[in-house]
């Protein structure tokens, strides 16, 4: 299998300026509305952004889920009616609908779609976020209820009624009907027991963008947990991206990106991370440490937008050779999917698919974006 590349929708709005790094997630929550200088999340500037990324080469694009972001199913449904083959990736937290509800509206998606819906799963590393929805589970009982959520709707996906009954759901005959496409399951987390959960239920396993050394060492965690589960997983990684013709340009870019954020922003920022669970932000937040100084992690990989943005915090900085080079190290240590952004979304999405994606076409590491667009038979 080739490189398939994703791209992100910045459903909470997106941004020119320098100041919250397109508005980011994370900072301390944020949102865009219409009438400013930024850019709001209205279906009408999502759509450009998938549909410039469809014409690039993008097979899909992630669509997160926050209280700040529009909702991830609502929009990108709309978005099936803008786009042609473009596949989505719908961040999903378990816990927030019954698996029966969520599987019968993967399959209804599936099918006014022609099969183009993916599942991200998100248990939630913020307790006060997940408060905001009325989860107060701790972290380990939710990745417990995120096994047994997908546990019942792969089995609801047989077409076959579904009994079960778990220390979270108590499901009496259900069934739905399934559509013919499985939306593939991707699933991310450090900790232990994210690890497990990924390696018996998903199908593709993400991680936030860490030198290779630390992907590499967990990638083969994953594999040893699916290989005793009886299972086999596809691999993907979330990064940012800042790609210029010149290495020069690209660093002076993240430098400009620097320098706009307040140090007071950056230590609000810090302290909310510094006090998540989530084992993958304590490993954002040790790459950097909080300093300014020192953020080149690896060649090429820079943490400074992990500074004021929760969740994935790297970028890969470089010439459009450099950046191809270090996708290509990543895939050589066994990721397949790359999920990338950069700020603003619409115009790094064509630097990156005019400069990157030729590059790797070149190589001949490209899978071409969605080649099996038609309705075949997924068996969970």
């Amino acid at each position: 299998m080739g490189i398939v590349l994703h791209w992100f929708l910045p459903t909470n709005g997106d941004s020119r300026t320098d100041v919250s790094l397109g508005n980011a997630v994370g900072a301390a929550g944020s949102r865009v509305t219409a009438g400013g200088t930024e850019r709001a999340p209205d279906i009408s500037y999502i759509g450009q952004i998938a549909r410039s990324a469809e014409q690039l080469g993008f097979t899909g694009a992630l669509t997160p889920t926050s209280s700040w972001c529009e909702d991830a199913w609502i929009m990108t449904a709309g978005l099936t009616q803008l786009t042609e083959t473009f596949k989505f990736l719908v961040a999903l937290r378990p816990g927030f609908m019954s698996p029966t509800l969520a599987a019968q509206m993967a399959a209804t998606y599936q099918r006014i779609s022609r099969g183009r819906l993916l599942l991200n799963i998100v248990t939630g590393g913020d307790d006060v976020e997940q408060r905001r929805f009325g989860d107060h589970l701790d972290k380990t009982a939710r990745y417990r209820r995120a096994a047994e959520f997908l546990h019942i709707v792969r089995e609801l996906w047989q077409g076959r009624p579904v009994d079960f009954a778990g220390d979270y759901y108590d499901i009496r005959d259900a069934q739905i009907v399934p559509a013919p496409v499985w939306p593939d399951i991707y699933l991310g987390g450090s900790s232990p027991q994210a690890l497990q959960v990924a390696a018996s239920y998903a199908d593709v396993y993400l991680t936030w963008g860490e030198p290779p050394g630390a992907v590499a060492e967990k990638l083969d965690q994953v594999r040893d947990s699916a290989q005793a589960a009886g299972r086999e997983l596809r691999f993907g990684i979330r990064l940012h991206v800042i790609s210029r013709d010149t290495a020069a340009e690209a660093w002076a870019q993240a430098k400009r990106l620097l320098d706009g954020l307040d140090p007071a922003a950056i230590e609000r920022a810090q302290a909310i991370q510094r006090s998540s669970g989530s084992e993958g932000q304590r490993r954002m937040v040790a790459l950097h440490g909080g300093r300014t100084d020192a953020l080149e992690v690896s060649p090429n990989l820079w943490a400074g937008i992990g500074l004021v943005r929760g969740g994935a915090g790297t970028a890969l900085v470089g010439s459009h050779h450099e950046v191809a080079e270090r996708i290509a190290e990543y895939y050589h240590l066994g990721i397949d999917e790359f999920i990338l952004s950069g700020y603003p979304h619409l115009e790094e999405a064509y630097r990156f698919g005019e400069g990157v994606t030729p590059v790797l076409r070149r190589q001949g590491l490209l899978s071409p974006p969605n080649p099996d667009h038609q309705l075949l038979e997924v068996v969970p």
